[in-house]
């Protein structure tokens, strides 16, 4: 997916979003190992998005995960995409 945040920013909501679960930075991939299990984020730097005299950080974050059944999968997606939810209008 590709959001509208800086690295700071994304890194800040990051331990709320994954619901306080560990992880450690490699390279530009967040990995989080339990139990067999894995979930990794990639976070690829794209090009800032400009209207008119505004400009915001982007990013491609890939999310992956390893050995979780699709219903964890589901509220894991659920639930990040939540905390980096922005209101409009």
């Amino acid at each position: 997916m590709e959001m509208s945040i800086s690295r700071a920013e994304l890194l800040a909501r990051l331990p709320a979003a994954v619901a306080g679960d560990d992880y450690v930075e490699e390279g530009s991939t967040l990995v989080h190992r339990e139990d067999g299990r894995r979930w990794t984020i990639v976070l690829e730097p794209l090009p800032a998005l400009r209207i008119a005299m505004l400009s915001l950080e982007r990013l491609r974050v890939t999310l992956r995960f390893e050995n979780y059944a699709a219903a964890e999968v589901q509220r894991f997606l659920q639930r990040f995409r939540l905390y980096f939810q922005r209101g409009g209008g």
